[in-house]
């Protein structure tokens, strides 16, 4: 393909991506196809002849847009959003063309020295404070392996990456039951094991109980078990619980122990100053983690990372043969320390793309209308007969279910809210997702797509009390 021939596609791929964004709400919210509908549709070999780019989009259209699940829907209240904006979207456009590894400074100075400046502008956003360092990691997952594998290290004097784990007591790593199920699963790749996760209890309001963590704490020392790492979330993804900050962390600090705090999705609310009540105790955090690709309009994947010690991080990563040594090295930051990953694309410039654009304002006014939407929401379920709140609304998080007069057996409401669910996401006109609350099956009900509207939130609400009553019926 020619540069005369790219550009008469490129004119007709942003055409289809405008057309998109104006009309997606035509679309199914979930894809409506069956396990192996769109693999039976794709040819079992390559093609040995070049086909034409006609075709291509054509099948695009045909073969593929049937199976995507549109994140970028309006009616899209399913798990957290991971959402977009035309402005991150430019900005992967120029990144997919320049098509850069920006593994060290000197594989694209502009890269590094962008991300470091953007990852402060979203300190000072959210109001971390000062001597927190910033990097871009591709998913909170992938930001609290950093963290433990930090913790791993220092809590064995630096010999678990050099020795392995062998040689050292068992580490013991600290949640609470309603955290993130990621932890789990880096847990097990830091090689620590699944059985030295410890799921602290929670309060009423699905909290970490820090008099339980030092419990925990307490009976692991006895054990010969090392503490090596405290998990706090801010904003879980269940139910949408803060952790308290402050007792969490001086507990840390008392026992020596590394406090990595993930706010995957509540950390953009942060950006508006009266949420900021849930970051006492921040000065004790040895790692904190939010993705701007969850609630800050930007793409995935753009997840920011920061540490208070930037050279434990490096101490932990690093790998320097000599094909990746630079003469720059001692005044630079070469972020491929910095993560698991050698490669790494250009994130900060979408992240960048999209601060200009909207400006603080402008995301403020955006976050906060979507925390209303959900206000107002919580007040018409609280309010609607049949219908009941399953935990304290959460930014702009709910659960509910259905739970209509003489049906009080809890295994028929479970029944009968599964079923519920099942036909809404069937509908295609709105997508939730399932959760459980105090052992009880709910609804949850996310609300931060880039385009929701309160009628989008209002055509909702109606058809689930359309669903649920032709249920009882």
């Amino acid at each position: 393909m020619d540069t005369a021939e790219f550009r008469r596609h490129a004119h007709a791929v942003a055409d289809w991506i405008a057309d998109y964004m104006e009309g997606v709400e035509r679309f199914p919210v979930r894809a409506q196809v069956r396990p192996g509908e769109i693999a039976s549709q794709l040819a079992p070999a390559p093609p040995a002849q070049g086909e034409p780019m006609e075709r291509i989009l054509a099948d695009f259209e045909s073969v593929v847009l049937p199976g995507i699940t549109h994140w970028q829907h309006p009616s899209f209240f399913a798990y957290f959003p991971a959402n977009s904006s035309p402005p991150s979207l430019l900005a992967e456009m120029l990144t997919a063309a320049l098509g850069a590894n920006c593994m060290l400074w000197q594989t694209s100075p502009a890269a590094t020295e962008m991300e470091t400046r953007v990852l402060d502008w979203l300190r000072q956003l959210t109001g971390l404070p000062e001597g927190l360092h910033g990097v871009i990691q591709d998913s909170a997952s992938s930001a609290t392996l950093c963290a433990i594998l930090t913790a791993r290290e220092r809590a064995t004097g630096w010999k678990a990456n050099e020795e392995g784990l062998r040689t050292s007591p068992p580490l013991a790593v600290y949640c609470s039951t309603e955290t993130h199920s990621s932890v789990e699963k880096d847990v097990k790749v830091a090689g620590l094991g699944r059985r030295h996760l410890r799921a602290v209890p929670v309060d009423e309001r699905f909290a970490m109980r820090p008099g339980a963590l030092e419990e925990a704490i307490a009976a692991d020392r006895a054990a010969g078990i090392v503490p090596a790492c405290v998990v706090a979330t801010l904003g879980t993804t269940g139910v949408g619980a803060f952790d308290p900050l402050r007792p969490i962390g001086e507990i840390c600090r008392r026992e020596g122990v590394f406090l990595h705090v993930d706010a995957a999705w509540a950390g953009s609310a942060f950006i508006l100053p009266e949420h900021r009540r849930w970051l006492d105790g921040i000065e004790y955090a040895d790692s904190f983690v939010f993705n701007p690709h969850k609630w800050l309009f930007t793409n995935f994947d753009c997840s920011a990372h920061f540490v208070r010690d930037p050279a434990g991080l490096v101490r932990t990563l690093e790998i320097l043969p000599a094909y990746l040594q630079t003469r720059e090295r001692a005044e630079v930051i070469d972020y491929r320390d910095w993560g698991v990953p050698l490669g790494r694309r250009f994130r900060a410039l979408k992240l960048w793309f999209v601060l200009r654009s909207y400006g603080a304002e402008g995301l403020r006014a955006r976050i906060a209308d979507h925390i209303a939407l959900a206000a107002d929401l919580e007040r018409t379920i609280a309010a609607e007969p049949g219908f009941e709140l399953m935990a304290p609304r959460s930014l702009a998080l709910l659960n509910f279910r259905y739970h209509p007069a003489g049906v009080d057996d809890g295994a028929a409401l479970d029944r009968l809210n599964e079923v519920l669910l099942e036909r809404l996401n069937a509908s295609g006109r709105l997508y939730l997702t399932q959760n459980r609350v105090n052992g009880a099956y709910a609804i949850r009900f996310s609300i931060g797509q880039t385009g929701t509207e309160r009628r989008h939130i209002e055509s909702a609400w109606a058809e689930i009390r359309a669903t649920a009553h032709s249920l009882e019926a």
